[in-house]
């Protein structure tokens, strides 16, 4: 902050600590996450997986499309690390009831069990990050962020110059 201080001082903005601050902390959460999941044997995707299937509630199940659409993934790359997940026996594919030409994903006994640790191991995990902190600062911190993060807006777009145009 003190550099840009010196260098650009009109680029900052109140907001500009909080986001650096934001960046830093969400750098050291995914380290962490990543620090324990190959203890499980999974990888970001195949975890972001068995705990959306986890998280939805029994029967444990999704559609592909609504897994790819909540993880943020392509629909290719959601179908490989489904197939991965079921190869090891975490998910099975079943029929849609609702709908016979739909497919839904279930996490298997065994998907749950794992789903459960590795959320449990990510939550150790996240807690370490936080070790330092004293609890009420956590919550000051979470009130604070659940306050300025109420709206979300996509980032805007570059303004393209004529330089950059392609020519048709």
């Amino acid at each position: 902050m003190g550099a840009w201080r010196s260098e650009l001082p009109d680029v900052l903005r109140p907001t500009t600590e909080l986001s650096k601050r934001i960046v830093l902390l969400a750098g050291a959460l995914d380290e962490a996450t990543r620090g324990v999941l190959p203890e499980l044997g999974l990888t970001v995707a195949e975890f972001d997986i068995l705990i959306a299937l986890r998280r939805a509630g029994e029967p444990y199940r999704m559609k592909p499309n609504e897994l790819a659409r909540a993880l943020l993934l392509s629909s290719g790359g959601t179908s490989n690390v489904i197939n991965h997940l079921a190869d090891r026996g975490l998910v099975v594919r079943e029929p849609s009831q609702d709908d016979g030409r739909s497919t839904m994903i279930r996490l298997t006994a065994d998907g749950v069990t794992t789903a459960e640790r590795a959320v449990r191991a990510n939550a150790e995990a996240h807690e370490a990050v936080f070790a330092d902190a004293s609890p009420a600062a956590v919550n000051v911190a979470t009130r604070a962020l659940r306050e300025v993060g109420v709206r979300r807006r996509p980032a805007p777009r570059p303004t393209r110059t004529g330089r950059n145009r392609s020519r048709s």
